[in-house]
């Protein structure tokens, strides 16, 4: 073996817990040589093959490299790896990326051959990690109490996997680590600073402060693809080798960056593929821009995004560790000292976060719905029931959620479930679009069109800066193409309407190029872009974020393709709804597919009840319009101390008192000219309404026998009559237990006086108004004692 490393203390209690438990965590920093030594270690104290598991698969192959050079021979040997598109066969040792370990599972649950399974780097809780261990687990219960287990973390909380797996033993090597002296940022960026133009001035400046001591290369960490090529051509001047770093380059351009530098020194920009897993030789320097790219998913929207986020302590740690490996380094912080508390301790299982439809999908072909497995993070129910939909969906599950045996193809094949549908049915020829979908676009400033990209992928010499990326897709989808059948001849459009029924688009009316997805999002192109005319298109790649999201990835299709497709799905319903805009009810025959209407035309003789809902709907949009005399039954109402509640957002909250009335609405003027009287009796029932009758009665009986309105809408309820009227009358009238309001009224109909004690009224004010009265209305009476004489309406007999 070669040089010392630190985990070689950790390896003889390592070796007896396995002998004895069968299972372990082994905790071990970076550079601690845990990925080289550990399998070495127990290759020749386990029956049978040792299988490790990589997140990555440039460590998967960098992993396998070194092993076997450890046994002084090259992979192939007693060393072998397998990754996707690539299988060197191992006699004793295998590693493999986390994908492959589901598919060893999946043929045999028994693992027949295997004697150990390590999770090397499981701190990134990558969504196959977790489920790789837990159906190794089950596995290890239910048919191989012989399968040896091993979890191994660079910076992990051991507690709770140890726990996960029983209790298994703990063993720690605490690594070997020069010292590392951190820089920040003397204040906080401000928000509207630029990533790239402060993560390249922080660089230059790592690179002159370091130039001659400690020297060595700079490792600096960013988030994407995108922030490195921005980052490098800012950098394009400084007298060093620009070596970018991330999971889309080939795997000769990875290779690079783990080669020995030369004698120019070296700047490495790579993703968080560098924070562990790999050896970069000569890191002296590490400059962390803070940021990681991480898939998020939405469960509100059946869409993952991925979102730029801050790192987590544990990350930010494990950055800064790379600059103590081989000699005392120094790490850069791209924020200030302040802002460290507020990052969070660890970033979230991608198990918590991601779409969980490939899950969803591989824990049915395993016969369970995940409740009776070990996660240590179990997963989310509402991620886990919108994947379950659309798995049912694409037809890779029943009713119940169990798969069918188009859901054992799908499962199959080595892609998210809505490509493997999409192979599944359209065959060899969706081959290509697959394997750009599940790629990063090749063409990331040409538009939305997927079909620029086909026809790139058939000619990538025309595009000299994407030649890379398009080869490694036409590769993938080499490899695709042998795993399927050949199939009837379709439209990339078509195709792509097999993978994502939920996200065909029809354009709304107007110039901006918006769209409704069939799932009922809304979507918006680019305006200028190619496919901005298109009736129908297929969206492959949202934003998913906001009330519409961004088009980033679509195909144009036809009607009739889709006619064709989903015969099955498209219904023919009867929609009657209220058109705010006309202020009037719409009939229509719709032809629908989802939230998408095909066609429509007008409904000849529309059902009563939906004319009322569609009406009702009016009512709310347009809101209560009351007569005079609904209103006076209103305030009548509101009176009553148990009846109900007749405020307009009471009544407007549930529509059982009005639909009846509501048969015959057609347009607005019907609205207006609705009398709402009869409902709100109806609302108040019989007995409501003889409550009503006696507690707030309608009209006021005068002595003569007349009914005059009662007034309910002032805060007093009130009448208004001629004050001869009243004569005789010695009590006040009263109301519900209020004095009522009573404007007293001259010959001609003038209001004289107005008072709520009557007879207060007769003994004091009367005198004053009968003495100006009786000047102006000479011919009706106006007694000295009111209360003594008898109510009339007439003038007094002539002569009198």
């Amino acid at each position: 073996m070669p040089d010392r490393l630190p985990i070689d203390d950790a390896l003889p209690a390592l070796c007896r817990a396995m002998a004895d438990h069968g299972r372990a965590v082994l905790v071990a920093p970076p550079g601690a040589g845990k990925t080289t030594r550990v399998p070495l270690a127990l290759m020749d104290r386990i029956g049978g093959r040792i299988v490790m598991l990589e997140p990555r698969r440039l460590a998967a192959r960098a992993a396998a490299e070194r092993l076997a050079e450890g046994l002084g021979q090259r992979p192939g040997e007693d060393v072998g790896f397998r990754i996707r598109g690539e299988a060197v066969p191992g006699r004793r040792i295998e590693v493999v990326t986390e994908g492959i370990l589901t598919r060893m599972l999946q043929s045999d649950p028994s693992l027949e051959g295997v004697g150990c399974v390590i999770f090397d780097e499981f701190h990134e809780r990558s969504l196959n990690a977790d489920l790789g261990l837990a159906l190794v687990w089950e596995s290890r219960g239910a048919l191989r109490d012989d399968l040896a287990l091993l979890v191994m973390s660079a910076t992990l909380d051991a507690g709770p996997v140890a726990a996960l797996l029983d209790d298994a033993p703990v063993i720690e090597s605490l690594g070997r680590a020069f010292p590392v002296e951190t820089r920040y940022l003397p204040r906080p960026l401000p928000a509207q600073a630029r990533f790239d133009l402060e993560a390249a001035r922080l660089i230059a400046e790592a690179e002159a402060e370091t130039r001659d001591d400690p020297g060595g290369t700079i490792l600096a960490f960013l988030p994407g693809e995108g922030e490195i090529r921005r980052v490098a051509a800012r950098l394009a001047d400084l007298p060093v080798e620009i070596v970018p770093l991330y999971g889309a380059m080939d795997f000769k351009a990875q290779r690079a960056a783990l080669s020995p530098p030369g004698a120019v020194r070296r700047i490495v920009l790579a993703t968080a593929i560098a924070e562990t897993s790999l050896t970069i030789p000569g890191v002296r320097v590490v400059v962390d821009g803070g940021r990681a790219r991480r898939a998020r998913f939405d469960p509100g929207t059946g869409m993952s995004r991925l979102v730029t986020e801050r790192v987590s302590r544990a990350e930010a740690e494990q950055r800064r560790g790379r600059a103590g490996r081989v000699a005392p380094g120094i790490s850069y912080r791209m924020w200030a000292r302040a802002e460290e508390g507020a990052l969070p301790e660890f970033a979230p299982p991608e198990i918590a976060v991601a779409d969980l439809s490939g899950l969803a999908l591989e824990l049915a072909n395993w016969g369970s719905d995940g409740s009776d497995l070990a996660f240590l993070t179990p997963p989310p129910d509402a991620a886990m029931g919108e994947a379950r939909a659309l798995l049912r969906d694409l037809g890779a599950l029943d009713a119940q959620d169990r798969i069918t045996a188009h859901g054992r193809a799908l499962a199959a094949l080595p892609v998210h479930p809505r490509l493997a549908h999409m192979l599944a049915v359209a065959g060899r020829q969706a081959a290509e679009l697959a394997a750009l979908i599940g790629d990063r676009d090749p063409l990331r400033d040409a538009g939305a069109d997927l079909a620029l990209r086909l026809r790139a992928l058939r000619d990538p010499a025309r595009h000299d800066k994407a030649r890379g990326a398009l080869e490694r897709v036409r590769q993938e989808a080499g490899r695709l193409r042998r795993m399927v059948r050949d199939r009837p001849e379709m439209s990339p459009g078509a195709m792509a309407a097999h993978a994502y029924p939920d996200r065909i688009g029809l354009r709304r009316a107007g110039e901006q190029p918006r769209y409704l997805l069939s799932g009922g999002r809304g979507a918006v192109l680019a305006e200028g872009d190619t496919l901005a005319a298109e009736r129908l298109i297929v969206v492959t790649d949202l934003d998913g974020a906001g009330r519409e999201s961004r088009i980033r990835l679509a195909l144009p299709v036809s009607e009739a393709e889709l006619r064709a497709l989903f015969a099955d799905r498209i219904e023919t319903v009867e929609a009657v709804e209220w058109d705010a805009r006309q202020g009037r009810i719409l009939a229509r025959l719709r032809e629908r597919l989802g939230a998408l209407t095909l066609s429509e035309r007008n409904l000849d003789a529309p059902d009563e009840g939906a004319i009322a809902q569609a009406a009702w709907d009016g009512v709310r949009a347009e809101g209560l319009f009351w007569t005079a005399k609904a209103a006076r039954l209103r305030a009548r109402i509101a009176l009553l101390q148990d009846g109900p509640d007749v405020s307009d957002a009471a009544l407007l909250a549930d529509g059982d008192w009005l639909m009846p009335f509501l048969g015959r609405v057609r347009h607005r003027g019907d609205l207006r000219g609705l009398d709402l009287t009869q409902p709100l009796l109806n609302l108040l029932g019989w007995e409501g309404q003889q409550a009503l009758n006696l507690l707030a009665p309608a009209h006021f009986t005068t002595p003569l026998g007349r009914q005059v309105p009662i007034d309910y809408d002032a805060e007093t309820p009130s009448i208004s009559l001629r004050l001869q009227e009243l004569f005789g009358v010695t009590t006040h009238p009263v109301v519900g237990g209020q004095a009522l309001r009573i404007t007293l009224l001259s010959p001609g109909q003038k209001p004289i006086a107005v008072t709520t004690d009557l007879p207060g009224f007769w003994a004091g004010s009367y005198a004053e108004v009968r003495k100006e009265m009786r000047g102006r209305y000479p011919k009706h009476p106006w007694p000295e004692d009111p209360t003594e004489a008898d109510p009339t309406l007439r003038a007094k007999p002539r002569g009198r």
